[in-house]
């Protein structure tokens, strides 16, 4: 039996970049060839995106890490090397995504084809060839590939209905979703009530087609954490109207309008603007309830059905389908989320609490990376590109002093002044 999944862990991984060749042309009767390595390629980057034929994130919770490829190497006859291709991450319409750590939202793909930027790819490092200058005549080094960007990210999903069902356990919303569509969801007869969401496609003649979700039943304290229901209670969020059941059996935890009192309540705890959605309010088991709570609704209700016999569903369907197309027309063209890293104009310098000088920035650190640290002249030239780049300037106005350590990348070191 297959399970829902609406919030899981998710590490994501970049490929790295491949290196760049360090070689110098080996031609008949030419005494001193001059460098010929090639660059390596760009990894792939991981991309997240919406995929409405997607319906839980059951594929992450047992297997949470997705990498893409490497570039290859570089190699000589600069000839470079190959870049790898970014990997697409499905997830499903209505996933919201979180930093795992501080909790920032960092991007919600709402629609289909909507993709966010997870984790980007390490740059290739370039070959010698790309060093040679007048004063750099043969240069004996290249760049290695960069580390592709690593992060977990935490998925939360919300899901994309027309109309929510909201009402108390039991009060037969999984019953009227399996009448009114589709959808089967698990339904007994004794007291049960619904573990997970429940998507059903309802076609009423002559209207357009809508979609209903069945929300597990909420109780009075579930926007504090009481019950099942809070869990769900995200679902709601998206809905463009709310069906609100309230149960007439004789078995009923509450009156119909305590229950209204109670779920309207916990919804405007969870967020206020769901008290402004288009709601129906109905009476639910009108086939068992005693005629004299039948006739006492509050003032709210419409009217009374019994999905068990079919009571009432027509008239409710189409009550249904008329709000959904008025809240559609309402509903205007949503901006698109649009998530960057701005660049910073001045280097960052910042001390962290093992006492070690870092230099925050990714274009600073990239430069360090793709070096290769064990090559003097690979540092000689390191060092006049950092300079060149503002990064001595920014420590002297960070405050560091001569012998402090200072970290740019996987490169540490010791300060001093020129």
């Amino acid at each position: 039996m297959s399970q829902f999944v609406d919030e899981c862990g998710l590490n994501l991984h970049g490929g790295n970049g491949g290196a760049g060749a360090v070689s110098f042309r080996r031609e008949a009767h030419v005494p001193k060839g001059g460098p010929d390595g090639g660059d390596g390629g760009n990894g792939g980057s991981v991309w997240l995106e919406a995929d409405h034929n997607v319906a839980s994130l059951l594929s992450f919770r047992d297997h949470p890490h997705r990498r893409a490829t490497d570039g290859t190497h570089g190699s000589g006859g600069k000839r470079h090397g190959k870049a790898a291709e970014d990997l697409v991450v499905k997830v499903p319409e209505g996933t919201t995504i979180h930093d795992l750590y501080s909790g920032e939202l960092l991007g919600d793909l709402i629609q289909h084809g909507d993709r966010w930027l997870g984790a980007e790819a390490g740059h290739g490092g370039r070959g010698n060839a790309k060093f040679l200058s007048n004063r750099r005549r043969a240069p004996g080094f290249a760049e290695q590939g960069e580390e592709g960007e690593e992060r977990w990210v935490r998925l939360e999903l919300r899901l994309m209905a027309d109309v929510a069902l909201v009402g108390y356990p039991n009060v037969g919303k999984s019953t009227l979703i399996s009448r009114i569509s589709a959808a089967k969801p698990r339904i007994a007869d004794y007291p049960f009530t619904t573990l997970e969401p429940n998507l059903g496609v309802v076609r009423p003649d002559g209207r357009p087609e809508f979609v209903v979700a069945d929300i597990p039943g909420l109780i009075e304290g579930a926007s504090e954490g009481r019950g099942l229901g809070h869990q769900f209670l995200r679902h709601i969020e998206r809905a463009r109207v709310l069906l609100v059941l309230l149960d007439l059996a004789p078995t009923a935890l509450d009156t119909a309008q305590r229950q209204l009192e109670v779920l309207l309540g916990e919804l405007g705890a969870y967020r206020p603007d769901l008290l402004h959605r288009p709601r129906i309010v109905a009476g639910s088991r009108v086939d068992v309830a005693e005629s004299s709570v039948a006739g006492s609704l509050p003032p709210d209700a419409k009217s009374s059905i019994s999905a068990l016999t079919g009571e009432g569903l027509e008239g409710l369907v189409h009550a249904m389908a008329d709000l959904v197309m008025e809240a559609r027309t309402k509903s205007s063209e949503r901006p698109a989320m649009v998530v960057h890293r701005p660049p910073t104009e001045d280097v960052a310098v910042s001390r962290g609490e093992d006492g070690v000088w870092e230099v925050l920035d990714r274009r600073v650190a990239r430069v360090a990376n793709l070096n290769d640290l064990t090559n003097p002249e690979a540092l000689d030239y390191l060092h006049d590109r950092l300079k060149r780049m503002g990064v001595n300037r920014a420590l002297a106005r960070a405050g560091v002093r001569d012998g402090e350590p200072v970290r740019i990348g996987r490169l540490e070191f010791t300060y001093e002044q020129d």
